[in-house]
Parts: structure tokens; sequence; C-alpha cells
């Protein structure tokens, strides 16, 4: 097998006596966007600021493109791209100025192409103080990316962002992943994370409680299905169906629960069947991630 871009074996740290990640195991594959939920102080900042090299940690085995990010800091500089959760950079400072102080940095040329593609030429000599919350993300993504790293770990990268500029970043992180850049995306946004994430990690206490594709995850919960149906003449009965249980009529929709989906389905077209009626519209709409989140968050408090 393909050795992981991104692995963590036991990772633990403690602040004090809080002990924020217990024993955290994950691999992270090329070209994969991996999504990291969870509640506010459940331990995502932490392991990726592990991961990033900031924080040192108790105890564990990391690797992050084939260093250790604990002690081949040089390497991984090299290989990582990091947009932190907030930002430092002096309200002085102009936007074109740190860009190329960066690729300085790096020992590259400035990087006009992510003008563009992040939507920064009107920004340029704008000072961070004169910045919005949004384009201060977009020029934080810009820095992170200007040395075309193997590896970028974004915290909460569209907070403060208006929809285009949210839409901007998403198409971003799409061409990253299809370039074969691996992704880590802590987020708070649960269709943010249903819509870009190959796979979910969801981090409650410091722990890892599921972990999986945004679908496995909403499977794995007890959530229900909702089944939505509109038939030409209204004749189906404002009841159980089979193993459809009716939940209520809002407008000409009749909606049903269910645990078996296909069962439930099944039964509810014999009726119309039966009823001589015509399906219209038909819609089965499985428990969302932030269901099955809550449920999670739910479950970890009465544990």
């Amino acid at each position: 097998m393909t050795e992981p871009v991104v692995a963590i074996e036991g990772l633990r740290k403690s602040y004090g006596s809080v002990l924020a990640v217990r024993g955290v195991d994950l691999d992270v594959t090329k070209g994969e966007v991996f999504g990291l939920l969870g509640p506010n102080g459940a331990g995502k900042t932490t392991i990726l600021e592990c991961l990033e090299g900031l924080r040192r940690a108790d105890a564990g085995r990391l690797r992050v493109a084939s260093c250790d990010p604990q002690a081949e800091e040089g390497h991984l500089r090299r290989h990582l791209g990091v947009q932190l959760q907030s930002g430092t950079l002096p309200g002085g400072l102009k936007v074109k100025e740190a860009l190329g102080l960066v690729c300085a940095w790096h020992g590259i040329e400035q990087r006009p192409d992510l003008y563009d593609r992040l939507g920064l030429r009107e920004l340029l000599h704008r000072r961070f103080a004169q910045l919005s919350a949004g384009e201060r993300r977009r020029v934080e993504l810009a820095l992170a990316l200007v040395h075309d790293p193997e590896v970028i770990a974004l915290d909460e990268p569209t907070a403060g962002l208006d929809v285009e500029s949210r839409a901007r970043l998403h198409a971003e992180v799409r061409s990253l992943s299809a370039a074969g850049v691996t992704v880590l995306l802590a987020t708070h946004d649960m269709a943010e994370a249903e819509k870009l994430c190959d796979r979910i990690a969801i981090v409650i206490g410091g722990r890892i409680a599921f972990c999986g594709t945004p679908d496995a995850v909403t499977a794995a919960g007890s959530s229900e299905t909702r089944i939505r149906l509109r038939t030409r003449l209204g004749r189906l009965p404002a009841a159980d169906v089979g193993l459809a249980r009716f939940l209520r009529v809002k407008g000409d929709y009749r909606e049903w629960t269910c645990t078996d989906a296909a069962a439930a389905v099944t039964d509810i077209l014999r009726v119309v069947q039966v009823e001589h009626d015509v399906v219209e519209d038909l819609r089965v709409e499985l428990p969302t991630l932030e269901e099955r989140f809550l449920e999670l968050v739910k479950e970890a408090e009465r544990a």
C-alpha cells in the first residue's frame, strides 16, 4: 500500500492538568481532503498544531510528507503550507509586501498566478489593517500556497468569508486535491465538510469519535431517513405505510420516517399503485452530517 502522506499514531497532548488529545490515530492519503470536525475545545486545533510543528506532542508518532514535524522543521516548511485559525501579520504591512516576504523566505519568485486564483489583485496595495476578515483569510491562504506545498493545513479557512469568497476557496481546495495536494481541513461548517471532504474525523473530548466518508458518518447514526412524496391525486392515507412511519402533511407532500429506506419506499409505492395514483415527486432525505455530529456529541456527554 502507498505510505500515507500524513500519519498520526497515539498522539497525546496535555496543557497542565487538561488532557487535550487522548491517543489519536489517523492516516491521510495523497490528494485527500480530510476534515476534522468537533465542538470548541475538542482538540482539532491542537492536532493540527502538532502536525505543523507549533506544539510539542507529549507522546505519539507523527509523519507529514515523510518527515517528523517535531524534529525536521526545515523539511516540514518546504512541504507543508499552513493557514492558521488567526493570523498575526502587522497591520501596516501591505498585501504585496507580505506575499513578497514569504516568497523570499522560501527562495522563490513572486506568484502573480495566485492573485487571480484567489482574487487578490485589488488588495495588493492595501495594508492588513484595512482588510475585512474575509479578505484577510484569502491573503492568508495565498501565503500558505506560495511554495506549492505537498500538504496544506487549513484551520477554519472560510470564517468570515462572504458567499463569493467561500465559493472561490472551495474551488481552490478541489483544484489542490485534483493536483495531488493533501488538504487537512478543520471546520465548524458541516455543509462545507460534507461538500468538500473525502473523509471526516469527528473529534470529541480529544478522541476520534468516528472516522469515515461523510456518507459513512451519517449512515452510522440512529437518526432516521425521511421520505417525502407528492402524488397527482393525493390519495395516500396520512398514516403509517408498512415500515414507513407517518410524520406529517406539509403542503401537497406527505412525509414519513424510516430506518430501512428501500423497504419503506417499496411499501409506499405499492399503496400508490393500489390507489391508482401517480407519483409526481419522491424524495429520500438521509440524515445530515450535522444531525449525526450532534448525536455523537450527546452520546459523549452522557458517557
